[in-house]
């Protein structure tokens, strides 16, 4: 009984929403695509001729937002395990980016063009049991850094969504190892009371030269 009028609470809440019923006015497939939106519009994330990549990218928020502001000219390509309707201006793979499988084929799609921009809004299946959806989460991110580090330009950027908790401060340590500007983004957009923040890493540092002499 208690889990169902939470249910019903959340429901609720949900259609409420002002940027939920935005949402559906203004024909964008989430809610979330309001917070990416109001982060480019601050940071200028987004120009035509881009190439993006959007991990998790379903029901396709980021994507819709993404495609139309890298038109003409640039490329979006997004990826999830769960279905995607079709977006004009996005390629959109079926599989899961935390697979090998599902990496193999993002990267042979790819080839070797590089990436102005990763998006990551992913999120695992969520357990209930809070330790251990924020573990599987701060995996998620920790593969999808990778990929940015091997894939994004000197100058590219990477955004990325994680839960504050266990495992942030140690994320953001890692980003700053990979990036040299590391901020933080909390949108208006974000549900109240929710823990979850923006990482905005910017600018590829120059991995260390090892010089003649030095040990392995």
């Amino acid at each position: 009984m208690a889990k169902n009028r939470f249910s019903k609470a959340w429901i609720q809440r949900h259609v409420n929403d002002p940027y939920v019923q935005r949402a559906r006015a203004e024909g964008m497939r989430s809610r979330a695509a309001y917070k990416l939106t109001e982060i480019n519009e601050k940071d200028r994330l987004l120009r035509p001729g881009m190439v993006v990549v959007d991990l998790g990218a379903a029901p396709g928020g980021w994507s819709q937002v993404a495609a139309k502001a890298v038109a003409p000219g640039g490329r979006v390509i997004a990826i999830d395990l769960l279905d995607m309707a079709d977006l004009h201006g996005v390629q959109f793979i079926k599989q899961d980016f935390s697979t090998d499988a599902g990496l193999a084929t993002l990267e042979n799609e790819l080839g070797t063009m590089q990436v102005d921009l990763v998006l990551s809004d992913m999120v695992p299946n969520i357990s209930g049991i809070a330790l251990a959806d924020q573990m599987r989460l701060v995996g998620l991110v920790e593969l999808a850094l990778d990929f940015a580090a091997k894939h994004l330009k000197p100058k590219g950027i990477f955004l990325v969504k994680l839960f504050q908790g266990t495992g942030f401060d140690g994320f953001v340590k890692a980003m700053r190892a990979v990036f040299e500007s590391v901020e933080t983004r909390k949108p208006d957009a974000s549900r109240r009371g929710s823990k979850e923040v923006y990482l905005l890493g910017k600018r590829l540092r120059r991995p260390s030269v090892q010089q003649p002499g030095d040990r392995d």
